[in-house]
């Protein structure tokens, strides 16, 4: 019998993440703040949960993917919270993107109560979450990693255990950093054929499939030509994203330039008002710049 999922956060990632759990054959527990954005898996037999302490006494594997820092904190180490009360042998695995100093931290508390806990964040797009192919960048101990696998490869096809608590983090922040540059290219190479007076979906059809090929390229600048700015991933998340990596960067004396000048332009982009638009609206500030020269 299949171990059963706790699931908490159903937001634009997770409320496909969850799905394929149950496509999988995972029984899944769900808890979400706000409960009308769990709705849809509870009809299609998801079991709804009252709070983070009832789903953590009700589920094998606790799986988490909120908003922020804070939040994790919250749900982990609060009096009612995952490790005050999941099952001894219980697996948490927070799949937020979070810092790897509190991914240390949870694996520690975790253990002294005989839990096993592993970060492990994602990339891709909410497409990729639909189709269960989102990588999957796993921090924690590899003597119980295969207990969880299966949960892992029913939502991701690209599943890798990085290392010990904090790994799947500094992961992550390898990610971003390697996005919040390519993000900038793509944009200005975008916004430059346009003033070229260039046809940009004639541009994509040489560019993609060279040397300047992408995720952000194939994916995101198709629906950047269309106008289309709706998340797969909110610039308020990125931008956590970047602190984070700056942060942890700061820690390391190790200049990240590229990375600060990104996130300045999408605090920019923020204080436009577009903190709930896609990681690609990102385009819109350029062509904002372009038309004031």
């Amino acid at each position: 019998m299949s171990k059963t999922v706790g699931f908490i956060g159903t937001g634009v990632m997770g409320s496909s993440m969850a799905r394929n759990l149950m496509k999988a054959g995972f029984p899944v527990n769900v808890y979400t703040r706000t409960k009308a954005k769990a709705d849809e898996l509870v009809s299609e037999g998801a079991k709804w949960q009252e709070d983070v302490a009832q789903l953590a006494e009700s589920s094998d594997i606790i799986i988490t993917i909120v908003g922020y820092p804070h939040d994790v904190e919250e749900v982990y180490l609060g009096d009612q919270g995952i490790i005050q009360h999941a099952k001894s042998g219980s697996y948490l695995i927070d799949m937020t993107t979070s810092s790897p100093k509190l991914a240390q931290q949870i694996f520690e508390q975790a253990k002294e109560k005989n839990l096993h806990a592993y970060d492990a964040p994602v990339s891709g797009s909410d497409i990729y979450a639909e189709q269960g192919k989102l990588t999957i960048m796993v921090g924690g101990d590899k003597e119980h990693f295969n207990a969880v696998l299966p949960a892992f490869e029913a939502m991701g096809q690209n599943v890798v255990l990085q290392g010990p608590a904090g790994s799947g983090q500094h992961t992550k922040m390898c990610n971003q950093i390697a996005i919040a540059s390519t993000m900038m290219g793509v944009v200005e190479a975008i916004t430059y054929a346009e003033k070229a007076g260039l046809d940009t979906k004639t541009v994509l059809e040489s560019i993609q499939f060279g040397a300047a090929g992408s995720f952000s390229l194939t994916n995101l600048a198709p629906r950047m030509i269309e106008g289309n700015f709706e998340p797969g991933f909110y610039v308020k998340h990125f931008i956590k994203d970047m602190n984070l990596a700056i942060e942890s960067a700061d820690r390391m004396e190790l200049p990240v330039p590229g990375l600060k000048l990104a996130k300045e332009l999408y605090d920019r982009l923020s204080e436009a008002g577009g903190d709930n638009d896609g990681t690609h609206a990102l385009y819109k500030y350029y062509k904002m710049m372009a038309e004031d020269q």
